[in-house]
């Protein structure tokens, strides 16, 4: 018996359950995101494997979307039917013998000891496809990063495994950027030092890694290249490091009064929120995107752990002073950041995410 993670990744998850509600969309390019309406703004929440073929991705503006295949089926967001679906891919999960540690609506990681674990590895995604109908892509990995990365390999619906053994034939060849936690920022800086493949930052030298990424940073990048990672799974529930709410306008915002008028409301609306909790806010973060689409934060240290509305605007307030508002706006929101569960008395969270506010349709969506 040997100790193993398995990473199970549901395949276009939102897609997967509109298509078993609308099985007609089979075969179609289908795109969620915001209401529904491409015409307006908002962003993809997921696109099918036929809409992925045009170039649609998570997080592109619906409005592109519908511009590079405008013949897509395009619907809004329904996120207690994702919600519902994922309790029960969850429920299935933990029906084996494993420590399940849910990472979102879509992912799970799962410790387990077996001598045979890619076929446990089917097993379970034979078990959430008959109580659930969707499929599963499996990673195996001798620990969560190995096992997150193996199931990129496994899309879709495949079982691959990524250990220690076989690390360096699958992964010392590929750009930096095939690494958990590397992305569009980090591999252009990495490219500049003349690091170009995970094997490269697996050999590079920490301090200089260091003096560009910072002490931390640095050396955790060249910790990643070599496939370790020591963190446990856990079915300790989520505890979220803050709350926030996000603005969206479907006109430009070029009145700096208005702007702040629109993160107070945001800032009463979130205090509202956290005064259902036990945990107070102690920074707030300003998020403002200027049109086109270029975003930009700012945030402030409260002088005290608080509640309090008008603290919490006043935050909201010192930090959005730190933004020169001299371009159209077309989104703001407000995060605050809240004391460590650690510190509080332990009491549950009322609620999570981040909620985004269609200005023009009222609605609201979590992000």
């Amino acid at each position: 018996m040997g100790a193993f993670v398995l990473h199970v990744d549901l395949d276009q998850f939102i897609a997967a359950v509109e298509q078993l509600r609308r099985p007609e969309l089979r075969g179609k390019p289908v795109v969620v995101g915001g209401d529904g309406d491409p015409t307006k703004r908002g962003v993809v929440s997921t696109a099918n494997y036929e809409a992925r073929a045009y170039g649609i991705g998570s997080g592109m503006p619906l409005r592109t979307a519908y511009k590079r295949c405008p013949e897509a089926v395009f619907l809004g967001v329904d996120a207690e039917a994702y919600l519902a679906s994922s309790r029960e891919v969850m429920a299935t999960l933990r029906a084996f013998p494993a420590v399940v540690e849910v990472a979102g609506w879509d992912e799970a990681f799962m410790a387990v000891e077996t001598d045979d674990p890619d076929a446990l590895a089917g097993q379970v995604q034979r078990g959430v496809l008959r109580r659930t109908r969707l499929w599963c892509s499996i990673g195996v990995g001798d620990n969560k990063l190995r096992a997150k990365l193996a199931t990129g390999f496994a899309k879709p619906a495949g079982v691959f495994r990524l250990t220690r053994e076989n690390w360096a034939a699958v992964m010392d060849g590929l750009p930096t950027d095939a690494l958990w936690g590397i992305g569009a920022k980090t591999a252009p800086k990495l490219a500049a030092l003349g690091i170009h493949t995970v094997r490269q930052l697996a050999a590079s030298d920490e301090e200089r890694l260091a003096r560009t990424f910072g002490p931390t940073i640095g050396p955790w990048l060249r910790h990643l290249a070599t496939g370790e990672d020591a963190t446990p799974v856990s079915d300790e529930p989520y505890v979220p490091k803050g709350r926030g709410r996000e603005r969206t306008f479907q006109e430009n915002i070029g009145d700096p009064a208005q702007v702040r008028d629109q993160v107070a409301r945001l800032a009463r609306e979130l205090a509202t929120e956290l005064a259902g909790g036990t945990r107070p806010a102690v920074r707030l973060v300003v998020k403002v995107r200027f049109a086109p689409f270029f975003t930009h934060t700012h945030g402030v240290t409260l002088p005290e752990p608080t509640l309090d509305t008008g603290r919490i605007v006043e935050g909201a307030m010192a930090a959005l002073d730190r933004f020169t508002l001299d371009r159209p706006v077309r989104l703001v929101g407000v995060r605050a950041e809240l004391l460590p569960a650690e510190a509080d008395a332990g009491q549950p969270e009322a609620g999570t995410g981040v909620a985004d506010t269609e200005a023009a349709s009222g609605t609201t969506r979590s992000a």
